[in-house]
């Protein structure tokens, strides 16, 4: 097996965790989406915001601790402001393919409102994982991710209880 299968093998990896978490967050999405279109009188695309508002809440912790948890994580500010940009492009994207479906074609059934949800949350999702991977979870560069190693083998080292043990 050459590097372009191990490669392969984590791109695979990484595509079923974000996979994983994403559609766990596309449930919440529309789980939220229909409940806040049940419960209150809200126009169909605020409901819509709302709903995916909490999602990326959601999936911010899933990306961050599971998909994502072995990634740099020295600039979590920077890190999360990207995350937030991103999303909010997502969630123009995904709400704006809901918005034409119903204001622009009259699609405003219960059922339609929900096709064109899901399928703004498709578009927006090629849109998300392509983001989120090269901007705002970065792999570590190898010689950054040896050098965090060997400070913190150094710092073990020069512990008192270390050097206690050593002699």
């Amino acid at each position: 097996m050459g590097h372009g299968a191990s490669g392969l093998r984590r791109l695979v990896r990484e595509l079923a965790k974000f996979g994983a978490v994403g559609g766990a967050g596309l449930l919440v999405n529309l789980a939220v989406f229909n409940l806040v279109r049940h419960v209150t009188d809200l126009q169909v695309v605020r409901a819509s915001v709302i709903a995916t508002v909490v999602s990326i809440v959601f999936n911010y912790v899933g990306f961050r601790y599971f998909t994502y948890r072995d990634r740099d994580k020295s600039g979590r500010t920077k890190e999360l402001g990207l995350f937030l940009l991103f999303s909010v492009v997502g969630l123009v994207i995904e709400n704006g393919v809901l918005y034409a479906a119903t204001y622009w074609c009259g699609w405003d059934s219960p059922l339609q409102s929900n096709v064109f949800k899901f399928v703004g949350i498709g578009v927006a999702t090629l849109f998300r994982f392509w983001s989120y991977r090269t901007w705002v979870f970065r792999a570590l560069p190898a010689r950054d991710a040896v050098a965090s190693a060997e400070s913190f083998l150094e710092a073990d080292i020069s512990t008192p209880r270390a050097q206690q043990q050593m002699s």
